[in-house]
């Protein structure tokens, strides 16, 4: 079997290819491509499989290129959607895609020293010159639109699954300008497989088509499942439908590292094989180890770790651990005091908080804070009665009736971190 066909099976990242596929990747250094919407000025968490696939390509030896659609997201690709995209204003469209080739700019190795370097490419820049009259006639004459109306992502549409509401003239025509994109790149840059989403299949398949046509050349297809979680449910998105970013301004590390250490078992299982480059006998090992004590979570620990070191980096990675350290009690009020205000807001995010006069908190009795000052607890005497029981922390560290507040125990110079137990939590921002 092909080496990155065989890694792609074991990863559970292979979903189909067409006949001669393997053929070709075992002839010769094989160029193949993926492409990128720019329906944002980020990538998010659901792009990483394509960008992972593309990087397993390159390290089996072949030419990986990146398309990033400017041409194409004008249009919007219609596969898996039920209804019509809003169009993007071209301003917008060229700030998503300078944005997203940043981004990718990071995954794969652009060097050039080496015959295999990763490319980026912008569909723009050879669409923009074609004429419709061109396109009609150089393009559509090669594709009937019975072999159009066959595909699924058409089929779907025009039938009204899924609550559809039929297709535009735009939309229908975006497969065609997907097969011109094979075409051009296979005539310019010698490109014989592309790559993508199973729900690609139809779109990809019409551009091996019109090459056959248009030049009796052979060029190939290679699809990977979509990823979901175990219970079904769309992968990539929180409970409020937001998506993970890829981009930290958007997503912050911190989240993303949690995303990550959250998935069930099943899934950490599924995904360190999906998301990570861990060799697989490591894997085998981690799971096998993990499943002797699955409490400790060192499976989820491992995920979250390697996908976040890939995707933000070690000193990124390292405040994100401290963070998740800090929420489940496994650091020092040292490391709490040292948080800037937006990780430490992040990592308490939703906890009740209450602005006071400095002078009211450095200093102030400790029952008195607790209580008539910040309004977290009911009463002095239930201060009391909680600090006895040693039950009261602050800044995570346990205290008595005697503690009292100084200057340097407010984090970024103006949060104290009050709990009654494991859960309860308060904030206290000085002013």
């Amino acid at each position: 079997m092909n080496p990155f066909i065989e890694e792609l099976k074991w990863r559970g990242l292979f979903h189909d290819a067409m006949p001669g596929t393997e053929e070709q990747l075992n002839k010769e250094m094989t160029t193949g491509y993926i492409g990128f919407d720019p329906t944002a000025d980020s990538l998010h968490i659901g792009s990483l499989i394509p960008i992972k696939i593309l990087a397993h390509f390159q390290q089996h030896g072949h030419k990986p290129i990146a398309l990033v659609g400017g041409a194409t997201g004008m249009i919007g690709d219609p596969s898996g959607k039920s209804s019509e995209r809003n169009l993007l204003d071209e301003a917008t469209l060229k700030h998503y895609v300078d944005c997203i080739e940043k981004q990718l700019s990071r995954f794969l190795d652009f060097s050039g020293n080496s015959e295999n370097s990763a490319e980026l490419v912008n569909n723009y820049d050879w669409m923009k010159d074609v004429s419709f009259l061109d396109f009609a006639r150089d393009v559509g004459k090669n594709i009937t639109v019975n072999y159009m109306m066959a595909k699924d992502s058409v089929k779907k549409r025009f039938s009204g699954e899924g609550g559809a509401e039929g297709m535009s003239f735009t939309e229908f025509t975006y497969q065609l300008l997907q097969g011109y994109d094979f075409l051009h790149l296979f005539q310019e840059k010698n490109v014989k497989l592309q790559m993508g989403g199973s729900d690609q299949w139809g779109n990809i398949t019409t551009g091996t088509e019109l090459i056959r046509r248009k030049t009796q050349g052979e060029a190939f297809a290679l699809t990977v499942p979509l990823i979901t979680k175990s219970d079904g449910t769309k992968f990539g998105k929180s409970e409020s439908g937001e998506n993970y970013w890829l981009d930290k301004k958007k997503t912050s590390p911190y989240k993303f590292y949690q995303f990550w250490l959250n998935a069930t078992d099943e899934d950490a299982e599924r995904f360190v094989k999906f998301y990570t480059f861990l060799p697989k006998e490591e894997i085998e090992n981690l799971i096998v180890t993990h499943k002797e004590a699955p409490h400790e979570r060192k499976l989820q620990r491992k995920l979250a770790e390697e996908v976040t070191l890939w995707v933000h980096g070690e000193e990124e990675l390292a405040k994100a651990v401290k963070a998740s350290d800090i929420l489940f009690g496994k650091s020092t009020a040292e490391d709490l005091v040292s948080l800037d205000e937006e990780l430490f807001l992040e990592i308490f995010d939703g906890v009740p908080q209450k602005e006071i006069a400095k002078n009211s908190i450095i200093g102030e009795n400790i029952a008195d804070l607790l209580s008539s000052t910040s309004g977290f607890l009911k009463s002095k005497s239930e201060a009391q009665r909680e600090l006895k029981g040693n039950s009261i922390s602050v800044n995570k560290q346990k205290i008595t009736a005697d503690f009292t507040a100084k200057e340097s125990d407010l984090i970024d110079g103006k949060f104290l971190l009050l709990q009654k137990g494991k859960k309860n939590y308060f904030i206290v921002k000085a002013i």
